[in-house]
């Protein structure tokens, strides 16, 4: 597919990333979608996704930790059966054997803004 040029291309493109990679996304379209624009909004202003539930410092190598999926993803799905913004789920949830609980934030104070 070529660049995606709207909301709608770049959330086709990253739901494929995002499952060859093993991510599933919250089966909740509101809360996805809301997401996916807010990554898109992030992606247009500073030239990379940074997760919308941050405050990115506007410097690729200060937000690398934060570009979606983020580094702490995988940790928060495991024991929280999701991410911090709630975009990704585990299977566990998505078979209704697990309800998700409060994410809270990982990222280490000092790499925030």
């Amino acid at each position: 597919m070529a660049k995606p040029q709207n909301a709608e291309q770049y959330f086709e493109v990253f739901r494929v990333h995002c499952e060859r990679k093993g991510m599933h996304f919250n089966p909740n379209i509101e809360i996805t979608w809301s997401l996916v624009e807010g990554l898109w909004t992030n992606k247009n202003r500073y030239g990379y996704p940074s997760c919308p539930c941050r405050l990115a410092c506007e410097e690729l190598e200060k937000d690398r930790d934060i570009i979606c999926p983020c580094e702490y993803a995988p940790a928060d799905i495991a024991e929280f059966g999701q991410c911090y913004c709630g975009l990704f789920v585990n299977q566990k949830y998505l078979e209704g054997k697990m309800e998700l609980r409060l994410t809270p934030e990982r990222r280490p104070f000092e790499k925030m803004c």
